[in-house]
């Protein structure tokens, strides 16, 4: 047991004796799922400090600095663990797939990052390729740290088919009839039956994929605010102090199946394509990481 988990053990021990059952799961899910998100809430929390003391005759230009703290963050979490290479693969591909589309898109005048840069790639400084890195970065921690097992798992061709049409739409729509809706439509056909299992202490729950893909889209959207608050970047017609339109919610709510994909052709053991049955009684799993044994094993 590392000492991630018995930290988690002890937080959920000490839940459990104080609080009711269901409130003391909510706040294990509540701390986990930040745990999870680690690297996006320090990666916002750079450009929230950044926009406050920033100045534009410093020497080192934000988006500069901000490339370093989050090549930094990553060696962190490489060194103490937090991350395994494999997982740190992935993430490399999400930030490549976001940079490619990042430049894109900002050469389409879709959206545009305002402020001055060295390290810019036509526009796009390099930097940003974390922001989608952070996604992956959040979908490979919450499998690890939740045990989590997505069944019954539609065809991995099925799946894989769909990512790429999201991909390429989030492209060919600027030359192409946009596709959206279909999408929309075909991610509640395929993942339908999907339920995310996961364990908050020794006990399964689950959500339907959909569902869960959904309320990530909000709190997406309430990042990309943070983003265009800090005029890190603006999109085309809005000001900063406007809220970024609830459509991009949409958009972040198909992204994430590409991303979902992309970690999961990685991560198969958490793939069955049979319905999933929790171990033990009543869904209770011997020897969790977090809260202390069920009364029948204690």
């Amino acid at each position: 047991m590392n000492r991630t988990r018995r930290l988690e053990r002890a937080l959920g021990d000490w839940c459990r004796a104080r609080l009711p059952h269901y409130l003391s799961e909510l706040v294990m899910f509540t701390l986990k799922q930040g745990w999870a998100a680690i690297f996006g809430i320090l990666l916002l929390g750079g450009l929230l400090v950044s926009s406050r003391i920033w100045q534009a005759d410093w020497a080192l230009a934000r988006y500069d600095a901000l490339l370093i703290y989050a090549l930094g963050l990553q060696a962190v979490f490489l060194i103490t663990g937090m991350e395994s290479t494999r997982e740190a693969r992935v993430i490399l591909l999400f930030h490549l797939t976001g940079t490619i589309m990042e430049i894109f898109k900002v050469q389409a005048g879709s959206w545009a990052y305002p402020g001055a840069g060295v390290l810019k790639l036509w526009g796009v400084p390099l930097f940003s390729g974390f922001m989608y890195a952070s996604v992956g970065s959040y979908m490979a921690r919450v499998i690890r740290l939740f045990d989590m097992r997505f069944a019954p798992y539609p065809p991995t061709w099925m799946a894989s088919c769909l990512a790429v049409l999201i991909y390429v739409n989030f492209f060919s729509h600027h030359f192409l009839p946009d596709i959206r809706l279909a999408l929309f439509v075909a991610t509640v056909v395929i993942f339908i039956r999907t339920r995310i299992w996961f364990y908050i202490g020794g006990h399964a729950y689950w959500m339907p994929l959909p569902l869960a893909a959904f309320l990530s889209s909000f709190f997406l959207w309430v990042a990309e605010n943070v983003g265009t608050r800090t005029r890190t970047w603006l999109y085309a017609g809005q000001d900063s102090e406007h809220w970024v339109s609830l459509a991009k919610m949409g958009s972040w709510y198909l992204l994430l199946y590409v991303s979902f994909v992309t970690v999961t052709l990685v991560v198969r053991d958490a793939l069955s394509a049979e319905a999933f049955r929790p171990s033990g009684p009543s869904g209770i799993r011997r020897n969790p990481a977090s809260a202390a044994q069920p009364p029948s094993a204690q």
